[in-house]
């Protein structure tokens, strides 16, 4: 079995995971662990990863007894919830509101990841962001554009689910596609609020990411892979996206006018 966890920084950890469209395609999924300046962890995200790193997260963790919390950032990804509760039954479960629903049979602790009071518990150690424009929860059950984004103050590194995906494509395909860019999920259309408005709002809470969190050298997002900032700005690679989806948003500004 291949390791696929990997040690960005002094106190971050990201492991990598299978996630695959139609069983075909692996599009890949993640959780990252960060230890605390008292020693212990948080968890961001759920996965089963296989060995060697389920061995090495039960080291590191003293199997898993140092784990406070799992934060689930992303409603839609729930389908690992109950491994990770079942793991660490101590730790308090955070999600939200569609994790409650979704798995109602696990013992979710009251506080939504998605409310600003949830979120300042954690202060001290992360930053948080929801894009502002879109459904966080959109009926439509297949998009999957808005999330929870953490980032770790102490090292600068971001933690995303689909919101932002870094599309690292096989070897073979490199010598005929682009080099693999951040992009916003490519169901950012449906994901838009159906409002006037709601598109201008979604560039205004980008740019003020790309300033807010401008140091950001490392991208570990779920689909698919890890982006390490070195050719260019994490304000720059924001740029890039937003051009890229430019066509997307004015035809939403264009749709309501």
């Amino acid at each position: 079995m291949t390791k696929t966890i990997e040690h960005l920084a002094e106190n971050f950890w990201n492991i990598r995971g299978d996630f695959k469209i139609a069983h075909v395609i692996n599009i890949g999924t993640h959780m990252s662990l960060v230890r605390k300046p008292d020693g212990r962890f948080i968890l961001i995200d759920a996965y089963e990863p296989d060995e060697p790193d389920r061995t090495e997260l039960m080291v590191l963790t003293d199997n898993g007894s140092l784990i406070d919390a799992v934060l689930n950032v992303h409603p839609f990804h729930t389908v690992h919830c109950k491994f990770v509760h079942e793991t660490l039954p101590h730790a308090r479960l955070i999600g939200t509101r569609r994790h409650h629903e979704q798995k109602p049979e696990l013992d979710w602790d009251p506080a939504l990841i998605e409310d600003v009071a949830t979120q300042q518990q954690f202060a001290d150690l992360f930053d948080f962001s929801i894009p502002a424009g879109l459904e966080f929860i959109p009926e439509d059950q297949s998009v999957h554009a808005s999330s929870v984004l953490v980032r770790h103050r102490q090292s600068g590194i971001v933690h995303v689910d689909d919101t932002l995906m870094y599309l690292n494509a096989p070897s073979l395909l490199k010598l005929v596609v682009p080099q693999p860019k951040l992009r916003f999920h490519p169901k950012l259309a449906e994901a838009l609020q159906k409002r006037v408005g709601a598109a201008d709002e979604f560039i205004s809470w980008a740019k003020n990411l790309a300033r807010d969190w401008a140091d950001t050298r490392i991208v570990c997002a779920a689909h698919n892979g890890i982006a390490h900032l070195t050719d260019q700005t994490f304000s720059q690679a924001i740029d890039d996206a937003l051009e890229q989806a430019s066509d997307t948003l004015q035809n939403h500004r264009n749709s309501l006018s």
